[in-house]
């Protein structure tokens, strides 16, 4: 046990001031208590999951993922009835709807656009930008970091390969190093692998704005995913959210972090039976890429709304080992921070007492 008396109610209060600080940047941008990011999830970050953040401090990011024009208006609508705090949309920037998204959304007075999946077009840009709304983007390297900053991105968010779904090669360790020091003109958000409030301040201390956490939430009270989907999470290690693998290069695999389940392992055996009916002649390079490619479809709602954890897609970061009980949204955030002051508690308290 440690030697040193207990934090003081100066400790606290100076740790307080401290972490206020260090993300007074991202507090601002987010016009949020805590500049804590809800990640974008399909079929979860939906209206209560949403709202829910945003309601407890945090920044609550809102999936379109597939969505029309008119679902998606109508489910910022239902967000809107939920909370009256600022949430931000997260679009995919292939979506066939791309501007005519923006438009729903700059219609609808949202504050915050996150164009995710791929560099933004400059007329989408321009159409959030004119539209009144900041600007988020991804960065996966500090070379489109900058060219993102110079096409109008008012701020940045640096996911590494920890996080679930969708993620890129690099880890959140390597992406902070690399651009953290050298992004100051926008606000940089990090993101993949967290679930504490010591790795956030970390971060902060390195330069970040603030923390974006997607696996936490989604196992959240307030998530409408299934009892089983939350339950996957509580019991699953870190070990057991693994990517996508690829078994051919001539076969590209985009790469998905989820917990390994029979769905992980038919998946495998698809594509070895693919490859044998493209290299017999049965089938066509594009029709072999194109069968593999549709694999997944419909399997994240089977798993996320259905329940159904052995086939479906159950994505979820490496932090999923972090989750050990469905928590209110509230008290995640909650916890998150109380972490962060500790330890600058007990900075303040070794500085004054020696």
């Amino acid at each position: 046990m440690s030697d040193l008396p207990p934090a003081t109610a100066a400790d606290r209060i100076a740790a307080r001031a401290a972490l206020d600080r260090l993300w007074a940047a991202g507090r601002e941008f987010l016009g949020c208590e805590a500049a804590i990011m809800g990640g974008a999830m399909s079929w979860v970050s939906e209206r209560n999951l949403t709202a829910a953040i945003s309601n407890a401090g945090g920044f609550g990011v809102l999936a379109c993922g597939s969505m029309g024009p008119d679902l998606l208006e109508a489910e910022i609508a239902a967000t809107q009835a939920l909370t009256r705090r600022p949430f931000g949309v997260n679009l995919i920037t292939m979506h066939p709807q791309i501007n005519d998204l923006i438009g729903v959304c700059v219609a609808a007075g949202i504050s915050h656009v996150v164009l995710a999946g791929g560099i933004p077009s400059g007329g989408a840009v321009r159409a959030v930008k004119d539209g009144g709304a900041k600007l988020v983007c991804f960065a996966p390297a500090l070379v489109l970091a900058k060219r993102l900053v110079r096409s109008g991105a008012d701020a940045l968010v640096i996911e590494g390969s920890e996080a679930g779904g969708h993620t890129g090669p690099v880890s959140l360790t390597v992406l902070a190093q690399e651009i953290l020091p050298h992004v100051r003109a926008v606000p940089v958000f990090v993101a993949g692998g967290l679930g504490r409030g010591e790795a956030v301040l970390a971060y902060l201390e390195m330069g970040a704005a603030g923390a974006q956490l997607g696996t936490r939430f989604a196992a959240a009270a307030e998530s409408i995913a299934h009892p089983r989907f939350k339950q996957a999470f509580v019991r699953a290690s870190a070990r057991d959210a693994v990517l996508s693998v690829q078994l051919d290069p001539r076969f590209p695999v985009i790469p998905v972090r989820g917990l390994a389940n029979e769905g992980t392992k038919r998946f495998l055996e698809y594509q070895a039976e693919t490859l044998r009916r493209f290299q017999s002649g049965e089938l066509t390079k594009e029709s072999a890429q194109l069968a593999i490619e549709r694999f997944w479809a419909g399997a994240l709602r089977r798993a996320v709304i259905d329940g159904d954890i052995e086939q479906g897609s159950v994505m979820a970061g490496q932090s999923v080992g972090l989750v050990t009980s469905v928590q209110k949204v509230a008290d995640i955030i909650a916890e998150i921070v109380e972490q962060a002051m500790a330890a600058l508690a007990a900075r303040h308290m070794i500085a004054t007492h020696g």
